[in-house]
């Protein structure tokens, strides 16, 4: 039987390996995120196994058997990472309502012109995780449409005794192209807001791409928010128009800033939003080497390669162009437009010292012209708010921004926070040392991590005393 413990030995040894990824002790429950992140990509690996084989009723099991992970991990956004790029596609027979796996790569349908990957992965999110809008003993949950969007609107149903209720328009993350205001952690998210801050929570369905592309999301989320500001809808909610405020997660909180910054600029709209809120934004495209970029790079959740295809995806570009915007070959030297944009994202002067640490900053002296011919709008401030001009800055509201340090985009949001502050507006930065990228959106069982729960409750605090 001497085989049977060096198999076991040996089997073991392999589950370590494959469980094991290097991440920084300072993380929040490390350990946690790389079972998580080992069972999805163990998933994936039997899905990609099972195909090549042609086994696909055991496909079948698997689903069945792996319902619960895959549910997180295609809400979540696991599956978007440099080595997982095939998803388990799945559709309801009409007999009898049984699943029926088309186990197949995303990105294959894509190929063979069944549809963008973006597209099939918000699909099988859907399927698995979108809710109805359902109303509890506290709170009115009801879906609408303004001006032509989609929304979902929770309303305290706390007596008022005749005063206004405040409110918070709410965007949603997920690169663009994923996520939705009916998903399940983005529903409870706005209703622990609704509940907690006690106020009417907006929260935008803006269309996703593969669908659209920029500036479309945009549009949406300006026009949601336009119409949510006019005398007669506030009234029609109880909404105190002098107690508004604008917020987003990730690629929301890009879209939150950028209408933001529209908002005060439209002479129309008569009433303007209170604060802003900013949770781990995405703010600028012009450099994927900041320190943060280059620390983080391969980071569970999000890494640098993943969100450069995101970018490209919303702005409608090439895959074929993130090798050369890895290296910030889109912005050198010798592109003219670039030059005048470079000290307004300078973050050796943007950054303290504790961010900065030993990188150094990446500037190519010749680069690949036509990424900014193919995607012009590389250097919209309506892509990249943090290029936005001190003009524009300094008619923006009272700002809270948070950032986490293990996160690409911990210095986007830094360097805001400090151009801001620049120009005279009045910022809270709530910065979390043991942070990730989404973790507000992990502070509940199964997927429970201490740092989603302390950054949720410091957002929602923060909201209740400002608002």
């Amino acid at each position: 039987m001497k085989p049977v413990p060096a198999l076991l030995t040996a089997l073991a040894a392999l589950t370590a390996y494959y469980v094991y990824s290097p991440l920084p002790s300072t993380l929040s429950e490390p350990w946690k995120l790389m079972l998580l992140d080992a069972t999805f990509r163990c998933a994936q690996d039997l899905v990609r196994i099972g195909v090549g084989v042609g086994l696909d009723e055991c496909m079948l099991q698997i689903l069945k058997i792996s319902a619960k992970t895959l549910k997180i991990a295609l809400y979540h956004g696991f599956f978007y990472k440099p080595y997982a790029e095939k998803v388990v596609c799945v559709k309801e027979t009409t007999d009898l309502g049984r699943f029926h796996t088309s186990v197949a790569p995303c990105n294959f349908a894509h190929y063979v012109g069944l549809g963008h990957h973006l597209r099939v992965l918000n699909f099988v999110s859907s399927y698995f995780d979108k809710l109805d809008p359902t109303s509890s003993a506290h709170l009115t949950v009801t879906d609408t449409v303004f001006d032509g969007v989609e929304v979902r609107i929770f309303e305290p149903k706390k007596e008022l005794h005749g005063s206004l209720q405040r409110s918070i328009i709410y965007v949603h993350g997920g690169g663009w192209a994923l996520g939705s205001a009916r998903m399940r952690s983005y529903d409870n998210l706005c209703r622990k807001i609704s509940e907690d801050v006690n106020a009417v929570v907006v929260s935008i369905e803006y269309r996703l791409v593969p669908n659209v592309h920029f500036p479309e999301q945009i549009n949406d989320v300006y026009a949601a928010s336009k119409y949510f500001l006019q005398p007669a809808v506030l009234a029609q909610y109880s909404v105190d128009p002098h107690r508004i405020a604008l917020s987003g997660d990730s690629a929301g909180g890009n879209l939150a800033a950028a209408v933001c910054q529209q908002l005060t600029q439209d002479e129309n709209v008569t009433t303007k939003v209170k604060l802003q809120a900013l949770i781990y934004p995405v703010l600028q495209i012009l450099d994927f080497n900041t320190p943060s970029y280059q620390q983080n790079m391969d980071m569970p959740i999000l890494s640098r390669y993943v969100m450069i295809k995101f970018w490209l995806d919303y702005l409608n570009g090439s895959h074929t162009f993130a090798q050369a915007m890895l290296v910030n070959n889109h912005t050198s030297l010798d592109v003219h437009e670039a030059v005048a944009l470079r000290q307004l994202l300078n973050w050796n002067s943007l950054l303290p010292l504790s961010f900065k640490k030993n990188y150094m900053p990446l500037i190519q002296t010749i680069g690949n012209p036509r990424i900014v011919q193919d995607v012009p709008a590389l250097f919209d401030t309506r892509a990249s708010p943090l290029i936005a001009h001190k003009e524009t800055l300094q008619k923006l509201p009272k700002t809270y921004i948070l950032t986490c340090e293990h996160d690409v985009l911990r210095d986007d949001g830094t360097m805001y926070a400090k151009r801001l502050e620049e120009a005279g507006v009045d910022v809270t930065h709530d910065h979390y040392e043991d942070g990730f990228h989404g973790c507000m959106l992990f502070a509940s069982w199964p997927t429970y991590f201490s740092a989603g729960a302390r950054t949720r409750d410091g957002y929602i605090k923060w909201l209740s005393e400002n608002l």
